[in-house]
């Protein structure tokens, strides 16, 4: 059991629902394993409650906080400062407290790329297309940007994100010696030619989430997957997504979402404590992935 002390600081997630994380599980027995006298909560906020909440927060010993779904947007506004990977995608799910100062940083895109890197997949010089542009899309674009991917194809549908995804190709095109471009994800030539182009197709949209999404994909034909390209998807539930199923049939090496989820836990943790979160321990303990599992 974690005892708590009189010098036990905290600190934990914010937003909407949140009750389903494992997210205290991991923070919890890091902090166990490293001796460090700190505990991780979930606290439900809604994002018309999040200015005075962390006004709070921000006063008290807190180490920082996670934000997810729907904040992450909205928390940029209330930050002190940001990172330049957070300030680019427009979108923050990591707070430092520093002395009352918040920063915000973003941890998504690099712990899907650290899952890649798991699998033997390297995107420095690499050619990418991302399905969908939104959050976790454009995390993953732009921390790819920054440890030097070749050109990024973003594809996203025309709605309330689009002009989002336009202005995040505009930043990336501006810094890339390769450039990144913009398809709708409704043109499928222009979305099969950008995808021959790739080493690595990445969903980060929704499109095969959950019992609904089993059978959907954010493809019309899988008949563009070929190897060498190689198939991931921000997706963990289901283990193996349609997309993922379709690409295996196709011959192509995959991955899901579930060990971006530690990465990017492990990462905000580093952050927090400048420590390295005990990443076997933890992985054994909440993220061990069943290979039968479609």
């Amino acid at each position: 059991m974690m005892e708590i002390t009189g010098h036990t600081r905290f600190g934990g997630l914010l937003g909407s629902p949140v009750s389903h994380s494992i997210s205290p599980m991991m923070h919890n027995l890091s902090f166990q394993t490293l001796g460090i006298d700190a505990v991780y909560l979930c606290f439900e906020t809604r994002p018309e409650k999040l200015k005075e909440t962390l006004e709070v927060f921000r006063n008290l010993d807190t180490f920082g906080f996670n934000l997810t779904m729907p904040l992450k947007e909205t928390v940029v506004p209330l930050c002190d400062s940001l990172s330049e990977g957070a300030a680019m995608m427009g979108a923050v799910n990591t707070l430092v407290n520093e002395n009352g100062r918040l920063t915000g940083h973003n941890t998504d895109g690099y712990g899907f790329l650290e899952a890649l890197r798991e699998k033997g997949v390297e995107i420095r010089g690499k050619e990418l297309t991302i399905l969908g542009a939104g959050g976790a899309g454009g995390a993953i674009a732009v921390e790819a940007f920054l440890e030097g991917a070749g050109r990024i194809h973003l594809a996203n549908r025309r709605g309330r994100s689009w002009a989002r995804a336009c202005r995040l190709v505009d930043l990336i095109s501006a810094k890339s010696p390769f450039g990144a471009d913009l398809t709708d994800l409704e043109d499928i030539r222009e979305l099969s030619d950008r995808i021959r182009q790739s080493d690595v197709l990445i969903n980060a949209s929704s499109v095969g989430m959950g019992d609904a999404g089993r059978d959907l994909s954010p493809l019309s034909s899988a008949e563009i997957l070929k190897p060498p390209l190689f198939v991931a998807d921000v997706i963990y539930n289901p283990r193996k997504t349609k997309l993922l199923r379709d690409a295996e049939k196709q011959g192509c090496r995959t991955s899901n979402g579930l060990t971006m989820l530690l990465h990017q836990g492990a990462a905000a943790f580093a952050l927090w404590t400048k420590k390295k979160m005990p990443l076997d321990l933890v992985r054994s303990r909440y993220f061990q992935e069943n290979p039968d599992e479609d």
